[in-house]
């Protein structure tokens, strides 16, 4: 499974970005999806994660209220909408999949480069 994430960029505090990631491959829907966020000088740490036919999701306790994610299989593509952005949001956000569910970095099996979002304050 290859991934490519984007649509980072930079934007004022309050603001909102949709970030996109799609898959390659007809097994889409097999994985369960996830979206982790690594600031400079820190670990990757996990931001929200989607079942593989969407039923399920899962936050971390920094995204929910402002975060949504959601995929599409027909499209082999997840987004991570996120809304009311703080500085404090300010990463490299990288979408990955994973075989069996998990909310862990070690538990991820694909990755995707990662898309840089900024949030000025």
């Amino acid at each position: 499974v290859q991934l490519q994430g984007s649509g980072g960029g930079l934007v004022q505090a309050g603001g909102y970005l949709r970030l996109s990631c799609v898959a390659s491959g007809r097994t889409f829907g097999s994985y369960d999806m996830g979206w982790f966020q690594q600031a400079p000088g820190k670990e990757r740490r996990f931001v929200a994660a989607i079942s593989g036919s969407g039923g399920h999701t899962y936050f971390a306790d920094s995204a929910k209220g402002r975060f949504t994610i959601s995929r599409d299989n027909t499209e082999n593509t997840v987004y991570l909408q996120m809304n009311s952005l703080k500085p404090e949001d300010t990463a490299v956000y990288y979408c990955a999949a994973a075989r069996i569910p998990s909310t862990s970095v070690r538990g991820m099996d694909y990755w995707g480069k990662g898309t840089e979002v900024t949030v000025s304050s």
